[in-house]
């Protein structure tokens, strides 16, 4: 019996990352060894780097946040802090909206922050 060489689920395999590898610089793009392990590394990065992503958020939102609360004479740690105790439940993306879209909204929550702290409010 002879034996198949070229048959078409080998060639389909091998379509399917070529296709995947379309845009790649130099070999990666055109010969199936090289663009098969940049295959592979992409697909890696982008599943690890879809779950970075959430972190990435939440770090920016702490950066605005704290910008924002530290011009209310407030450090992020101690607003946080001041919202416990208050019990006030609000999430950081939240926060971090008010604090870019309605300052008023965002001076009050900070206003609630101090009295739980016994800060003096100004």
């Amino acid at each position: 019996m002879s034996r198949a060489v070229d048959g078409s689920r080998r060639k389909d395999h091998r379509k399917k990352i070529l296709k995947q590898a379309k845009g790649y610089w130099g070999r990666r793009h055109s010969n199936f060894k090289t663009a098969k392990d940049a295959v592979t590394k992409g697909l890696f990065y982008a599943y690890r780097d879809r779950r970075d992503r959430k972190g990435d958020f939440r770090r920016i939102w702490i950066i605005r946040i704290n910008a924002a609360c530290r011009a209310e004479g407030l450090s992020y740690s101690r607003l946080v802090d001041g919202l416990a105790k208050a019990g006030v439940t609000i999430n950081r993306k939240a926060l971090a909206y008010l604090a870019i879209e309605d300052a008023a909204a965002f001076k009050a929550v900070v206003a609630q922050a101090k009295t739980a702290l016994g800060v003096q409010a100004s």
